[in-house]
């Protein structure tokens, strides 16, 4: 017949047991309990976390959903000059040197917060009070996209009102396309 190995020290086990000792077995017991009060604490976790996404505000769904865009955006013109000065950015630099910049911005044009052809990679200084100017700016979106593209934005005005299954949408949507992105690159 042969002998298993206890699961604590590897020794020969005693019949019909797991372990080769009562203290091994007292071992084995704490690290099932543990084992078992991790997994309890997990599922208390994920409630919690479902818990807190029911309370959360529009204003905090925008916040997420724009989170995510922006983190998209920043990711696809890492490698583009800023729109604005033409300047390189400076990746090592501490909290980055790039800002998901708005040519129209959130505030006069709510509706363009989402709309790729509205936002690009901005050095942090162009896009702070008293950086680029409003023609840079425009100039940058040009030879970007095209006259054509930045006349329609500027003669867009459409009323959006996102619900917050639209905002949920919009977050997963541009999480999905950084992933992909970021795997395009890798």
């Amino acid at each position: 017949m042969i002998s298993k190995k206890c699961k604590i020290c590897r020794k020969p086990n005693r019949p019909f047991k797991n372990t080769c000792s009562i203290e091994c077995e007292a071992e084995l017991g704490l690290k099932l309990l543990e084992k078992r009060k991790r997994a309890e604490a997990k599922n208390v976790r994920a409630i919690d976390k479902v818990r807190k996404e029911k309370l959360k505000s529009r204003a905090e769904w925008i916040a997420d959903a724009q989170k995510a865009f922006n983190a998209f955006i920043r990711a696809r013109d890492a490698d583009k000059p800023c729109i604005c000065c033409s300047k390189p950015f400076e990746p090592n630099r501490p909290g980055g040197s790039m800002d998901a910049g708005h040519f129209l911005s959130r505030g006069s044009a709510p509706h363009l917060r989402f709309n790729e052809n509205n936002v690009f990679g901005q050095r942090k200084n162009c896009n702070r009070p008293g950086g680029a100017k409003r023609n840079e700016f425009r100039a940058g979106v040009i030879a970007r996209i095209g006259l054509q593209a930045v006349e329609e934005l500027e003669s867009n005005n459409d009323v959006v009102k996102w619900t917050i299954d639209d905002l949920k949408q919009i977050k997963e949507k541009y999480r999905k396309k950084l992933r992909d992105l970021k795997t395009t690159v890798d």
